[in-house]
């Protein structure tokens, strides 16, 4: 093939390529420029050809009026979070202490998350490890108390249960963005087991002698050739605590053990690829939080001025007044010279004197409007619907209730991550210890990983939703069970926060009880009293006159 019909291919090529048409509409400024100045215009659409091709989203454009000036910088997740990480904690502290609304959503989270405690339910995978239903019910009975002596005395500081451990080491993640939590190993002459919990704050998790961050080391993390965290460097005072004397210094720990257990827990929530370090919950409306505050406290300032008598006072000499006597009702004079606000104080005069009032128009009729329209843009920022924000719930039974099932979905994620990266990796090292001191027998357990996580099965169950109208919700469940959508378990779970299986000896005690009682005869849903049933047809034969 010679050089003239390897052309002529190329040429038909290029000839069968559409290629993209691209409109530019031409106004009326651009036709009186074309008519003036036809290089101009023709430079003018060559350049609105080449912003055309440039991209389809105006959220990019950098020549539209509102977005010019809206050129926020690129970087990675540690350069985003690290810098400013010190200055958001103490920002997200100072609002949990001083600003109700900020504190409020930080405790109705933890309360509605954790509440008195996320309990162990323990479910080994009886199939894998081969036992029968009585033999694994036996282990996990044993499993549960066992653990449940342990989590009385795991605090190393001997002031909490492994219960409050969940919330503080949950409060510290909201508050501070991240918390460090020790698994140290320290056997007293009371405790059951030598396994114990250290939680240290997030300050004190910094780069050694305060060194910038490096490919290795962010934010107090050491990292090994793929990003995961090889060693974790502790500072041993915190760093904001100036009072205590002595040397400043950084102690590693090994993020793993050995055989892959965790010896450090770094509980955060990871939203970025490539993120070591948290950013605290109130991050986002930080500055929305503190101007409202501002705004409330100078509204509340407003309406005290407000409520008092608030006068000016005209001279016809215009000369400045020597101290007045103000005096009470009764006629006594007060010895306090200085002119003040005050409710219900009168004032003597000189004569020719005058006064004037001012009305500063408070309370402000709007203050509650505008108010509730930021709230409601904070509950959006924090996952939380403005019901539960402000505890205000004054709408129908439907919304109500659409406000507690969305705000549940975020409480329900949030707890499935506090179990999967604090309870779950907690129960593993307590089970460790178990089966390595003899307390619990589970062959295969230190052999193979398949084996070790049939072991490690568990439910953690929490407190439970809570119940607008507790006969809807019964009546509900009891639906779901009959259609076979949910089990007893399940509901009970979701009901009352127990386990049903470990009710059913005492309702067999119960019913034992109660036909010692009725000579022999047990209510049923069934077969109601004599008593309900006439009860019923009553509020029947009600019902119907009305």
């Amino acid at each position: 093939m010679n050089k003239r019909t390897r052309q002529l291919e190329r040429e038909m090529m290029f000839r069968e390529i559409k290629r993209p048409s691209i409109a530019v509409n031409e106004n009326f400024i651009d036709r009186a420029i074309e008519f003036i100045s036809p290089v101009q215009a023709l430079k003018r659409r060559q350049s609105r050809m080449v912003l055309a091709l440039t991209g389809g989203y105006k959220g990019a454009s950098k020549s539209r009026r509102g977005l010019s000036e809206y050129n926020p910088k690129s970087g990675s997740a540690d350069a985003d979070i690290n810098y400013d990480l010190p200055t958001l904690r103490d920002r997200s502290r100072d609002l949990v202490r001083n600003n109700p609304l900020g504190g409020g959503a930080i405790s109705t989270t933890v309360n509605s998350v954790v509440g008195t405690g996320i309990r162990l339910n323990a479910r080994v995978n009886r199939d894998i490890l081969g036992m029968t239903p009585d033999e694994a019910k036996e282990f996990e009975r044993q499993a549960e108390y066992g653990f449940g002596l342990w989590a009385e005395g795991c605090d190393i500081e001997r002031a909490l249960s492994f219960y409050e451990m969940q919330e503080l080491a949950f409060r510290s993640t909201l508050e501070n963005g991240d918390v460090v939590v020790l698994l140290p190993y320290q056997r007293r002459q009371d405790d059951a087991f030598g396994l114990k919990l250290q939680a240290v704050e997030a300050d004190r998790l910094c780069n050694p002698n305060s060194g910038m961050d490096t490919d290795t080391m962010s934010g107090g993390v050491e990292l090994d050739e793929v990003g995961a965290p090889k060693k974790y460097h502790i500072l041993s005072v915190h760093p904001g605590d100036y009072g205590k004397a002595g040397k400043r210094e950084w102690k590693d720990y090994p993020a793993f053990a050995s055989d892959g257990r965790p010896n450090v827990l770094h509980l955060f929530r990871k939203l970025r690829a490539g993120q070591h370090r948290g950013v605290p919950y109130l991050a986002p409306v930080i500055e929305s939080l503190k101007q409202i505050e501002r705004y409330s406290d100078a509204e509340l300032m407003a309406a005290v001025v407000a409520g008092m008598f608030t006068v000016f006072l005209q001279s016809e000499s215009g000369e400045e007044f020597a101290p007045m006597m103000p005096t009470s009702e009764t006629g006594a004079t007060s010895a306090d010279e200085d002119i003040k606000l005050d409710y219900g104080a009168v004032v003597s005069l000189a004569q020719g004197d005058t006064i004037s009032t001012a009305n500063p128009g408070r309370p402000n009729a709007q203050f509650d409007p505008f108010v509730q329209a930021i709230y409601r843009q904070i509950g959006v920022a924090l996952e939380l619907p403005y019901e539960m924000l402000v505890k205000h719930f004054t709408s129908s039974y439907s919304a109500a209730r659409a406000a507690i099932l969305e705000a549940w979905r975020f409480f329900l994620s949030r707890r499935a991550w506090l179990t999967r990266s604090f309870c779950q990796p907690v129960y593993r090292a307590w089970m460790t210890e178990a089966i390595a001191s003899g307390y619990l027998y589970a062959p295969g357990f230190f052999d193979s990983p398949y084996y070790r996580a049939a072991y490690l099965g568990a439910e953690w169950i929490g407190p439970t939703q809570g119940q607008i109208d507790p006969v809807k919700e019964v009546q509900a469940a009891e639906k779901r069970i009959g259609l076979g959508l949910s089990t007893r378990s399940e509901e009970s779970v979701a009901i009352t926060g127990t386990d049903w299986e470990s009710k059913v000896p005492q309702m067999k005690y119960e019913n034992e009880l109660m036909k010692e009682i009725n000579g022999g005869f047990v209510p049923s849903k069934d077969e109601p009293e004599p008593e309900e049933n006439e009860e019923k047809e009553e509020d029947d034969e009600e019902e119907e006159k009305k």
